[in-house]
């Protein structure tokens, strides 16, 4: 028999509150007070002075942030049909039967438990212009490659690659869940109506994998819009500030020109912005998938 009264009531206290307490100091206290930050202006030094929707004032006339939000809407366009039809080829692929199937797909997944910094360093040296293996194996059959990370019109589209590299495990990790929910009747059955594998794809595979689909969809989209360790450790932002991102610029107001009520209110406008992506795509799940 289960304790009923305020005992119960007692015990749910003792074992969940430690966790209730540091969810509230460490998620809900700073959400809260970065919410009246954001009506602040506040460099760390001087008290708080509010200054009303002041900051966001500054924002929708700073050609900074308009900027910031052009290139993560920049690399969100080329990161997020890479990392999807990669991640789903990976995951059909593995899906068959093969020699040493589970070798490959831990290698595959073994880029998303490395540590972005690692290997944005290990990026940064293979797109190094100079001695970079990338440019040297272009070298090898008579292409001159450009300077990657030191040349604005490369700059963004080293740091997508780099993070569809990363990232195409994580997509075909949960592809590869909603692939083994499919029951291979309707391949079977298919096979015998005599239908290609092209057909099996369009007609069986992805209309049921809509569901897994649209959720790994959703979780790239709001993970792009968060997109910093590799801009940070790459480019930090550069070259001429052809990969500054929002959460780069937060990082940058907030921590290096002490502008942390300005950095609290670009943070809830991407707050906002991932919200109502989030909202939009939950709509399309429900009425696709």
């Amino acid at each position: 028999m289960y304790e009923r009264g305020p005992k119960r009531v007692l015990t749910f206290a003792l074992f969940l509150g430690p966790s209730i307490v540091g969810v509230a100091l460490f998620l809900v206290g700073p959400i809260v007070a970065s919410l009246g930050l954001s009506f602040a202006s506040w460099d760390l030094l001087t008290p708080p002075t509010f200054v009303g929707f002041g900051n966001f004032r500054r924002l929708a006339a700073n050609a900074e942030f308009w900027s910031a939000l052009r290139h993560t809407l920049t690399f969100l366009a080329g990161y997020i049909p890479l990392v999807m039809v990669a991640g789903l080829l990976v995951a059909v692929a593995l899906n068959g039967r093969m020699p040493a199937r589970n070798l490959f797909r831990a290698l595959y997944f073994l880029p998303v438990v490395t540590s972005w910094v690692a290997a944005a360093l290990v990026w940064k040296w293979l797109l190094n212009p100079s001695f970079g293996l990338v440019n040297n194996l272009l070298a090898q059959i008579g292409v001159a490659g450009p300077a990657w990370l030191f040349d604005p019109s490369w700059a963004m589209a080293s740091v997508i690659l780099a993070s569809v590299w990363k990232d195409t495990g994580f997509v075909m990790v949960l592809l590869l869940a909603g692939l083994q929910g499919i029951p291979r009747v309707y391949y079977e059955a298919a096979s015998i109506d005599g239908a290609t594998e092209p057909q099996k794809l369009r007609h069986i595979t992805l209309p049921m994998l809509a569901p897994a689909l649209f959720f790994a969809l959703s979780i790239s989209l709001i993970n792009s819009f968060q997109v910093f360790d590799q801009v940070y450790v790459m480019t930090g932002g550069g070259p001429a500030g052809a990969t500054t991102v929002l959460v780069e610029r937060i990082v940058k107001n907030a921590f290096s020109f002490s502008r942390m009520g300005y950095a609290s209110a670009m943070s809830w406008v991407l707050f906002v912005l991932i919200f109502l992506t989030t909202l939009v795509f939950a709509r399309l799940q429900r009425r696709f998938a």
